[in-house]
């Protein structure tokens, strides 16, 4: 079947589009990582895992559309059986159901309606609340129905009539998941920016912490700017797992749960920072530690690259490469991302070496397709500038460039020399200006005839001709 799938049309056009397609299973069972969500990323997940996984994507597609028919997104619904109707035409789910799509057509227009005529009667009583909840209450409707765009409108309409910091908060917060609904990283930080400042004090503000760091932290990993994507998972509390709605949102179900923080924030860390950073900022980070217990896989890795185990850190992380693949937010970076991981992995192991053997270098970091070639894949990195070596094709050796200790020496020797004659000359150049009366007198507040003194000028010009006497080896 998963064969009969990869050839269909659907694929075989997401194919000559440049899309991932995943053909080998997940180690995931999709019921139960669906289960884990709520809410719009729920359809989003199970229409990305369909459209680019061949051997899920019956299973994901059929769940979508009964997923789409509880909702009031006619659209997603008729998107998805679309699709669905070019991979398993003869499924009866990939039929459409025009009944139903009319009937609930009808009954959108009618809400629609509805809202909007109680929003104007809102507005014709002047009656601040009433508004605000009339914009929110259309803010929810677009937002259910699909439409993003005119759900954030209505979600800013709120803030001329918002009364309090709470309900500044929680318009910004509900601006911030439709932001995160659309992927437009730059709006979402914008968003976070204004829920950190709003005025909302004692266990609000506690609440509000854990959501920004890790809505913080998706908006990094989404612009590729994975140091504060590892810095911002990192710094999420563990309360984060177990927050009350706020906004009327669960954001561990309807955005982001604690596994995704545990391999992104595990992932960007690996792509981003140095092994003591990792044994300090990640391993060692109690709080943080509570996530990486729900991916036992991701520490693990994180342990054998802090402990000079390359090879067998990338080995596992490939091992989940066809997962990550199909998550919604890390497909698109994982590419990225696994390639920082592997040229620092790299760069580290040949540090200790003056030679390497390019037969041992492949059998120590497998090829991943991207390169033809370990040679191609050093070469890369060298015109790169990401490694500094020299390929010698010949006898087949990766060799570290001569370093000339002794002249290292020497060229830091005269580097301090010149600070120091720089430094010198700057203050005798002071002690010039202070000799002819070019001082700079003291303002009227301080004690009268008093010129302005240089606390420690003195002391600091004799340490400095001290140090350089002793530098240029004069007693």
């Amino acid at each position: 079947m998963t064969k009969d799938v990869a050839d269909t049309a659907f694929f075989q056009q997401r194919k000559a589009e440049g899309q991932v397609i995943v053909k080998d299973p997940p180690k995931f069972d999709l019921e139960s990582y669906i289960s884990n969500y709520d809410g719009f990323t729920r359809a989003d997940r199970l229409r990305h895992i369909g459209s680019h996984s061949t051997y899920l994507a019956i299973d994901a597609y059929r769940t979508a559309i009964v997923e789409a028919k509880r909702g009031k997104n006619v659209k997603l619904y008729l998107d998805l059986v679309e699709d669905f109707a070019q991979i398993a035409p003869e499924d009866p789910v990939a039929l459409t159901d025009t009944t139903w799509a009319t009937e609930k057509t009808k009954k959108v227009e009618a809400e629609k309606d509805k809202l909007e005529h109680e929003l104007k009667s809102y507005k014709n009583n002047l009656i601040k609340e009433s508004i605000r909840m009339g914009n929110e209450d259309m803010g929810h409707f677009y937002y259910a129905a699909g439409d993003y765009s005119a759900a954030h409108k209505a979600y800013m309409r709120m803030r001329e009539h918002c009364t309090s910091p709470k309900h500044l908060a929680d318009m910004t917060l509900r601006l911030l998941l439709v932001s995160i609904a659309q992927k437009s990283w730059l709006t979402v930080q914008s968003h976070i920016a204004k829920v950190d400042s709003t005025q909302v004090k004692g266990d609000d503000k506690t609440k509000l912490e854990p959501i920004i760091s890790a809505c913080a932290g998706l908006a990094h990993m989404g612009s590729q700017n994975y140091r504060d994507a590892a810095s911002s998972f990192i710094a999420t509390s563990p309360t984060f797992l177990s927050l009350e709605p706020a906004a009327g949102i669960t954001w561990q179900r309807e955005v982001i749960t604690g596994n995704d923080i545990a391999v992104y924030g595990g992932l960007c860390a690996l792509a981003s920072m140095d092994r003591s950073q990792l044994k300090e900022r990640v391993l060692d980070n109690s709080d943080f530690r509570n996530f990486l217990e729900l991916e036992p896989h991701i520490r693990r890795a994180i342990n054998l690259f802090c402990a000079s185990k390359y090879s067998a850190c990338l080995e596992v992380l490939e091992a989940y490469r066809n997962d990550y693949l199909l998550d919604v937010y890390l497909s698109k970076v994982l590419t990225e991302i696994y390639g920082r991981i592997r040229r620092k992995s790299i760069v580290q192991y040949f540090i200790p070496f003056s030679c390497v053997t390019l037969d041992e270098m492949a059998s120590k970091f497998q090829l991943t397709g991207e390169y033809p070639s370990i040679e191609d894949e050093l070469e890369t990195m060298i015109n790169s500038g990401a490694l500094d070596a020299r390929i010698d094709l010949v006898d087949r050796l990766l060799i570290s460039p001569p370093n000339n200790r002794r002249y290292n020496v020497q060229a830091e020797a005269l580097a301090m020399a010149e600070s120091y004659d720089h430094t010198l000359r700057l203050r005798l150049t002071r002690l010039n200006m202070l000799a002819a009366g070019m001082e700079v007198k003291q303002d009227k507040g301080g004690p009268k005839g008093e010129a302005y003194k240089d606390p420690g000028f003195g002391e600091g010009i004799g340490s400095s001709i001290r140090g350089m006497s002793s530098k240029m080896g004069f007693s």
